[in-house]
């Protein structure tokens, strides 16, 4: 965690006076304090003549700290809050919505297993035209080159002619065949990168 001498321009509290009386306590960064007994700190700061501006730092540090970490919930209140601010996309499949609790959720990896030819390549592909159908973009990750436009095609419910009359849904779905594990963490480096600059808008990686 940050080190006390990187707070002092943005909180003028932290000053030279209050890191000195840190460093008398062996508290050096935000750590420190963190793992430092709040009642002794106290106790200590109203022995000095400046006592009033020792224990405002105290708690501008615990505002600090307040800030840069979520408060702390219960199972209840997590429940509550994942159903307020969790956006989950639907796999248009009800019952594996159901098992998934409302569907794909943002933010989790969701991991399918099963023996081969469980369905797991159509759950993908029913996840991946569900959501470039109610206008997201999917990054499919084909690892068994088996993505398929024309499975794509029916699962949105549209002809056989995929090409001309599901191409604005196509469109949202970009495929990248990788058939090692090297080139999947190349891959989703690049990624990362292009989401941090804002290459991608809005897309749900699906593999």
């Amino acid at each position: 965690m940050a080190p006390l001498n990187s707070l002092s321009k943005e909180y003028p509290l932290i000053d030279s006076n209050f890191q000195t009386f840190c460093a008398s306590h062996a508290i050096y960064s935000v750590e420190d304090f963190l793992l430092h007994d709040l009642d002794a700190l106290f106790a200590s700061a109203a022995n000095h003549s400046n006592s009033e501006r020792l224990k405002q730092g105290i708690h501008q540090l615990l505002l600090i700290v307040d800030a840069l970490h979520p408060p702390v919930l219960n199972g209840l209140q997590l429940i509550e809050d994942a159903k307020r601010n969790k956006h989950v996309f639907s796999t248009g499949c009800e019952g594996i919505d159901a098992l998934l609790g409302g569907g794909l959720r943002v933010g989790q990896l969701t991991e399918l297993v099963g023996p081969s030819s469980s369905g797991k390549t159509q759950v993908c592909l029913m996840s991946s035209s569900t959501v470039a159908k109610n206008k997201c973009s999917v990054i499919y990750l084909d690892t068994g080159n088996s993505f398929s436009p024309q499975r794509i095609a029916y699962f949105v419910g549209q002809s056989s002619d995929y090409v001309s009359v599901n191409q604005n849904i196509l469109d949202r779905i970009i495929c990248y065949p990788v058939f090692d594990v090297y080139q999947m963490f190349d891959l989703l480096h690049q990624l990362k990168i292009n989401l941090r600059s804002q290459v991608f808008i809005d897309v749900n990686i699906c593999t």
